[in-house]
């Protein structure tokens, strides 16, 4: 019987990459698809838009071509005067900025127009598409970047830590602040019952924290001599090819805190470190924190390390 199985188990292996070839198939279908779709809003939208400025279009002619559109498809969506207006706004905003012009036809319509409506600046918009093409953001998960001001925190963040980041370019992955408004616990809470709601709530928290990171656990276990040492939250970046390791603190950040983090590092990286990944990140996850203090903290600290603090509610 143990030998029936195993030769299932041989010949099944294919099967993996029959649907892996599936999988990038339809995958590569549907961004065509996108594509195209986004291209002929983009040039329904300069059709329009010019016909504004040389024929003087106004909302009776855009309500007659939409009619018009309707007629001819009939039970086609998306061709509304509202959505023909939304067009002409959507090459008026880009036409200008060649770059972006390209780089939006990568993600899909509805997050086109979220960034369009929400995001106020070239600079912005940019940083909201470059993150919806990376991390593959569903509507609701750019909504809800968008609603935690992501672009914001990271501009401060590295502003803030811009000198420990010159000197550790790779904890530039990691911000200043962190909102958690969907542990949906209380403002009065312990370091175990925050480190139990984020491991419940693990999606949202690689959501806000980055989508490229891999959850390997909790309270993971490394030893140094005879003793046992347990680190709060491990994770791994495949962009980086590192360990990042995760101290949650419910008070204010303390200098002792990072003599504890460089001792779980030095560790991670004795032994758990692979010998083809980089050196292993650390952050140390507080409800609050002097940036002063944080500044003297890590000026002489030569290992990557951060420290954030966290909120559990959207900024206002």
């Amino acid at each position: 019987m143990k030998d029936i199985i195993t030769k299932e188990s041989d010949e099944n292996v294919p099967f993996n990459d029959v649907i892996v070839i599936i999988e990038n198939a339809r995958s590569r279908a549907f961004q065509a698809v996108n594509r195209e779709l986004i291209d002929m809003y983009w040039s329904i939208g300069r059709y329009i838009s010019e016909k504004t400025k040389t024929d003087n279009w106004g909302k009776a002619v855009v309500e007659r071509l939409s009619q018009t559109i309707q007629t001819k498809y009939v039970g086609i969506k998306g061709f509304s005067p509202s959505n023909l207006w939304r067009m002409a706004q959507f090459y008026e905003t880009y036409v200008e900025n060649p770059k972006l012009a390209t780089l939006l036809r990568e993600i899909s319509w509805s997050n086109n127009l979220l960034i369009m409506a929400s995001a106020k600046t070239d600079e912005t918009k940019e940083f909201y598409i470059r993150a919806a093409v990376q991390n593959k953001y569903s509507f609701r998960e750019l909504e809800r970047q968008l609603d935690a001001m992501i672009f914001e925190r990271t501009m401060i963040s590295n502003k803030k830590n811009r000198r420990a980041i010159s000197k550790t370019p790779e904890i530039s992955a990691l911000r200043d602040s962190y909102v958690l408004e969907f542990l949906d616990i209380p403002e009065t809470h312990s370091e175990k019952n925050l480190r139990k709601s984020i491991v419940a709530n693990i999606k949202n928290f690689i959501l806000e924290f980055g989508k490229d990171v891999a959850f390997i656990g909790e309270e993971y276990r490394v030893q140094v001599g005879n003793t046992d040492f347990l680190i709060d939250l491990l994770f791994y970046n495949r962009t980086l090819m590192c360990l990042i390791a995760i101290e949650l603190k419910i008070g204010r950040f303390k200098p002792e805190h990072l003599g504890q983090l460089e001792f779980y590092l030095e560790a991670l990286d004795r032994d758990v470190k692979k010998a083809n990944e980089n050196s292993s990140v650390g952050l140390i996850l507080c409800a609050s924190k002097d940036d002063a203090v944080v500044e003297y903290a890590l000026s002489r600290s030569l290992s990557p390390s951060m420290v954030a603090d966290y909120c559990l509610h959207l900024p206002d």
